[in-house]
């Protein structure tokens, strides 16, 4: 578990290289300056964590590009205490850029295998979320709601409902829909029954699965 001076060094590189791409929120960026991702790898990818690109972390998930990362939480427009909610915590790494944001995370991760081993690596690294959930995302948090910000972290075929209704107006909902590419979408609730919506290019995620635990 070290982070060395060499890693702080490609982190700066990589936080330009996320800059170049189009992304100006400057919080986000110290995020990725400062966040050790090495550390959320399995030790045999460290040598590229700092490369932008999504890597495999076990149960067929993956941690999402870098940029991927900086896009959906430069959209989001997170506030310091923002109650967020995060649609799969996979290796942890998008809670770490949320709480750097010293935004409130209530994360849920529907992988059995990948909810443990990173529930143990957050408390090992004192990231501390509001709430961890084993669970469905699908539903969202409604015990928790309403939250200024929803971000989802694997591809909707379509966008649950039960997420737009637990947006506190004013909130933004990022999320990525489509089947084999996803089109990266932002819902802003205008009103109890208003949603305004905008469309940001093609990713390609993991697919968001319902009742799959």
């Amino acid at each position: 578990m070290k982070d060395t001076l060499k890693h702080r060094g490609m982190r700066k590189n990589l936080a330009e290289v996320v800059a170049a791409k189009g992304i100006t929120d400057q919080k986000v960026l110290e995020a990725i300056k400062t966040i050790p991702r090495h550390l959320f790898l399995d030790s045999s990818f460290e040598d590229h964590a700092y490369q932008d690109k999504a890597f495999p972390i076990g149960a067929d998930q993956t941690i999402s590009q870098p940029y991927t990362v900086a896009f959906q939480t430069e959209l989001l427009q997170v506030e310091p205490n923002a109650k967020i909610l995060e649609i799969g915590t996979g290796s942890g790494y998008q809670t770490a850029v949320l709480l750097y944001l010293r935004a409130k995370v209530y994360t849920i991760e529907r992988q059995s295998e990948l909810f443990k081993s990173t529930r143990l690596f957050f408390n090992k690294m004192h990231y501390r979320p509001k709430k961890m959930i084993f669970g469905d995302g699908y539903k969202g948090l409604p015990q928790e709601a309403p939250f200024d910000g929803i971000i989802v972290t694997a591809g909707a075929p379509e966008v649950p409902k039960p997420l737009l209704s637990q947006l506190k107006i004013g909130g933004r909902l990022v999320i990525p829909v489509g089947v084999d590419e996803q089109i990266m979408t932002l819902f802003v609730r205008k009103s109890e029954k208003e949603f305004e919506k905008k469309e940001f290019g093609s990713f390609r995620f993991v697919p968001l699965l319902e009742d799959k635990n």
